[in-house]
């Protein structure tokens, strides 16, 4: 058996092992029951699946407890010696261990050894799990000690059980935190190897490269005492930049008392060895600190206290629910502990939102470490609201924003209400699609500079960008902030990352999250090399006299920030969209160094202006739940999403009938080459490395999370594919769609039952297509998306509304009360717009119109409209546009229409 498995190509291991495992189990429990009921003597030596999942196997179960390595060997010397039955029973309990299912007996346990006999004892016990990676060199008998250790340190009063991951080397702990995301902590015994002897893919292999040098970790044969502290220390960062979340924790023998003075800021704690059950003590702590939702477990008491209700609220603890005789179907669908947790009290454990002091408040902060920001709010009024409380808080009258074009309404509305002077930045347009990707750098770069030589830069206080955009178009926050900050280096940065909130629970995804950019930025600018490259740049951008190059070189050249430019960033997530929250469960980040001196009272009078005084209680209670999710379970979710979503776009791109009907689209089409130093579509389908790769260099990525599908070929547009045969004849929703695209987006409740039920839909839909397309009249047939016109950029603010230098900015909040004056707004159909521009006037928008899709304002207040609008607005056949009546037709200031120059 050693010799066949020794011919056979090697399987390596994929970094998103969690699918590979099961399937390699299950496989192997089905080869192995065929073997079971077979008459050819000969089946073993023909089934080479089955070895290459045996060798697969040997790998993977390194990096994860319950089975082991030496499980799987033995498991193929029983094939070896043709003991099938007894070998299909091993499978068949790591299988049902794999699916969550309670184990049968084993009529065979006295094959069993003791280690074994135990770990399978406790598969009923329901306490939550979790695995402990150990990093260090041991023998057979030290780890089957470590494990009975662990065995014998479990009580019945313990919280939660956990088994131990025991790897030799540097590498193999790196591998084990990329693919087993059930480890939680880690140990570090200074004996470790640097380099793996496990036969591992050359994708994951790369990834472990490319982690020891993000964190700086190189093979060091030294055995000096200071280059094994160094070595630790650089295996500590490595780990902790992957999967923040991990505890790490040192165990050592001599001299523990120096190593902790040294080790403190990489280490939870430093033990010796002999003190396990410490060790022990202190796991479960720090995940019960994990497992803690404060507010939820407040409304959890409050539920079931008996309490007197006296104030506003005749639906708290069912009161007016209960005893009525019409509405108990109320309590039949939701439940009663709904009603139960219903109050409008703050007292009593609960807290105030508005003011929080206790159970709000920690949840709070541990939802900013969670999310790696300096402090966390929960808004319980969706992202709309807080983007408002952002703008407002941070905003003036009379301050510059420069402004997204593409981002979300209420971002156009906010800059509405703070009276701000707006400045649009264009996206690049995907006119193909028929809508838009992301701001390029060198156009935020280049209005700043404009602002700079009008002698304006002063009273830019603002940039808002959307990451990742609707479309999945993600930007390098760290890059932008960066090259921004060299302008101005007091810039405020508002990152809406309504979409993306998932993201802070994935080593790569995560380097692409406002508030890890802003960590990482703030620690560079405190480096010594930083401060050299700074001085040595700005040697070329000034000359002697103090004068700036040309603008063509700052927008050329990669800009370093100053050592003393100011971190401040905010990022909204729409907590409900990608993680585990009720509806309009949000989030505000933020990582302010001037919070306090220059943010904390203002933002607080924002919170206060656009939060209710009676929050839903369910909603925080929901964010609450939500974070603890993430930390004890988000790269598992998270890698599975994205795994399952990369699945979705091969089998469209692979199957003959789907290929022909439907195209996903990619990096190559949803960004420009001139924004892209890779080249590959789609980076995560090569691997976890050539992903890294791409996030780490290139100015834009995709979101491998949304599968963009253009639909030309089926013959109708994304609305009616959406609504008439996705959801009314199949049940599937989604959420977005262009003229002639569909935008699928997984998320971390995706599973492969519905991944296989949306594709066996597509092909349905492809069948009926194809035979609709033959019966047409090939005459008459065309592409729908011909007509289409460009997309439109922002024409410019009219006259008085404008700042009338030439620079963007306008005054949006004065043009919208202006389209508030009763007797200050006409209603002009398109037909005539269209001729009064062709007269060469200049008609001036008085409110917003926004279509779904795009989804965004296409015209704002204060707008000039132009033909080229007009032409984008009567091609759309958009069932939704906010802002306009066809009946009456677009809403137009008067005494706002001049000529054009």
């Amino acid at each position: 058996m050693a010799e066949r498995r020794t011919l056979e190509r090697d399987p390596g291991m994929p970094t998103s092992s969690w699918r590979l495992r099961s399937d390699a189990w299950e496989y192997l429990r089905f080869a192995v029951k065929r073997l079971v009921h077979s008459d050819d003597p000969g089946a073993l030596s023909h089934d080479s699946e089955l070895f290459r999942s045996l060798r697969a196997l040997e790998t993977i179960e390194m990096y994860w407890a319950g089975f082991g390595q030496r499980y799987v060997a033995a498991i193929a010397e029983l094939l070896e010696e043709g003991e099938y039955q007894l070998a299909l029973e091993r499978i068949g309990r790591v299988v049902q261990r794999l699916r969550g299912s309670s184990v049968p007996d084993d009529p065979r346990e006295d094959q069993l050894d003791d280690a074994e006999r135990a770990e399978w004892q406790d598969d009923g016990d329901p306490r939550p799990r979790f695995e402990v990676l150990v990093v260090d060199e041991t023998t057979a008998a030290d780890r089957d000690a470590l494990h009975s250790e662990a065995l014998r340190l479990r009580g019945p009063a313990d919280s939660f059980i956990y088994d131990f991951v025991i790897v030799p080397s540097a590498d193999d702990a790196i591998a084990a935190v990329l693919t087993n995301p059930k480890i939680l902590a880690c140990i570090v015994r200074p004996g470790f190897s640097d380099r793996t002897h496990q036969p591992l893919s050359r994708d994951l292999r790369d990834t472990i490269d490319l982690a020891r040098e993000t964190a700086g970790l190189h093979p060091d044969s030294s055995k000096s005492a200071l280059a094994s502290v160094q070595r630790v220390l650089g295996l500590a960062d490595t780990l902790a930049a992957l999967r923040p979340e991990l505890d790490l924790y040192l165990v050592a023998g001599a001299h523990i008392e120096d190593l902790a003075g040294v080790l403190t800021r990489r280490f939870r704690r430093v033990f010796r060895r002999e003190d396990q059950l410490e060790l022990h003590l202190t796991l479960l702590r720090r995940i019960s600190h994990l497992y803690d939702a404060p507010f939820f477990s407040a409304i959890q008491y409050h539920a079931r206290r008996p309490v007197g209700v006296f104030h506003a609220l005749p639906i708290a603890r069912g009161g007016s629910v209960v005893n009525s005789k019409w509405i108990k179907d109320l309590v039949d669908f939701y439940g009663l502990n709904l009603l139960l947790a219903e109050t409008s009290a703050t007292s009593g454990g609960l807290d105030s939102l508005l003011a929080p002091t206790g159970a709000i408040k920690k949840a709070q902060d541990l939802a900013a470490r969670a999310f790696g920001a300096k402090r966390s709010f929960f808004v319980t009024n969706g992202t709309s609201t807080a983007n408002k409380i952002v703008h407002q808080a941070l905003v003036s009258p009379g301050d510059v924003v420069l402004v997204d074009r593409n981002c979300h309404k209420s971002h156009h509305h906010a800059m509405m209400l703070t009276g701000g002077r707006t400045a649009y930045l264009e996206a690049y347009p995907l006119d193909e699609f028929a809508f838009y990707g992301a701001v390029p750098l060198s156009r935020v770069k280049q209005l700043l500079l404009d602002y700079r030589a009008a002698g304006r830069l002063d009273e830019v206080r603002m940039i808002t960008l959307t990451n990742c955009t609707f479309d999945g178009i993600v930007y390098d926050p760290e890059r932008v902030m960066a090259e921004c900050l060299a302008i101005k280096p007091d810039l405020v940065f508002l990152w809406d990352e309504a979409w993306f909130a998932f993201a802070a629970f994935h080593p790569v995804t995560r380097r692409r999250t406002a508030m890890a950019a802003a960590k990482r930025l703030e620690q560079r600018l405190k480096t010594a090399a930083h401060a050299s490259a700074y001085r040595e740049q700005q040697s070329r951008l000034f000359d002697e006299s103090g004068a700036p190059a040309a603008d063509s070189v700052w927008v050329g050249e990669r800009l370093i920030p100053s050592p003393d430019a100011r971190i401040r960033v905010y990022a909204t997530h729409s907590t409900h969209k990608t993680l585990t929250a009720l509806r309009q469960g949000s989030m505000i980040h933020v990582y302010d160094q001037d919070w306090v001196r220059d943010a904390e009272e203002s933002f607080h009078e924002a919170f206060m202006t656009h939060t209710s005084t009676s929050p839903n209680y369910q909603i925080l209670a929901s964010l609450d739940l939500g974070r603890r999710q993430v930390e004890l379970e988000g790269f598992a979710l998270v890698q599975r999403q994205l795994d399952l979503a990369s699945s979705l776009a091969q089998a469209i791109a692979r199957h003959p009938l789907l290929r022909r009907t439907f195209r996903v689209l990619s990096a190559n089409e949803l960004i420009p080459p001139e924004h892209r130093e890779t080249r590959r579509p789609m980076p995560l389908r090569d691997g976890l490395a050539t992903m890294w790769r791409a996030w780490d260099a290139d100015e834009f990525v995709v979101d491998p999370s949304r599968v963009t599908v253009e639909i030309s070929r089926t013959g109708v547009d994304g609305d009616t594919f959406k609504h008439e045969h996705l959801m009314d004849r199949y049940g599937i929703q989604v959420n977005k769609t262009s003229r002639n695209t569909v935008l699928f987006m997984t998320n971390i409740g995706t599973t492969r039952s519905a991944i296989a039920y949306l594709i066996e839909v597509l092909v349905k839909l492809a069948e009926r297509f194809e035979d609709e397309q033959a019966q047409r009249d090939p005459e008459i047939t065309r592409s729908r998306d011909d007509d289409m016109p460009p997309l439109p950029d922002f024409s410019a603010f009219a006259d008085g509304y404008d700042a009338g230098d030439g620079l963007p900015d306008g005054d949006l909040r004065t043009a919208f009360f202006e389209g508030q004056r009763r007797g200050a707004v006409e209603h002009v159909q398109p037909e005539e717009l269209r001729r009064r521009v062709e007269q060469g006037l200049r008609p001036v928008s008085g409110g917003f119109v926004t279509p779904y899709p795009p989804g965004f304002p296409v015209l704002v207040p204060g707008q000039v409209i132009t033909a080229e609008i007009l032409d984008f607005m009567s091609a759309l056949d958009t069932r939704e546009i906010h802002g306009y009546d066809p009946a009456r037709g677009y809403r137009v200031l008067k005494g706002e229409v001049a000529h054009a120059e």
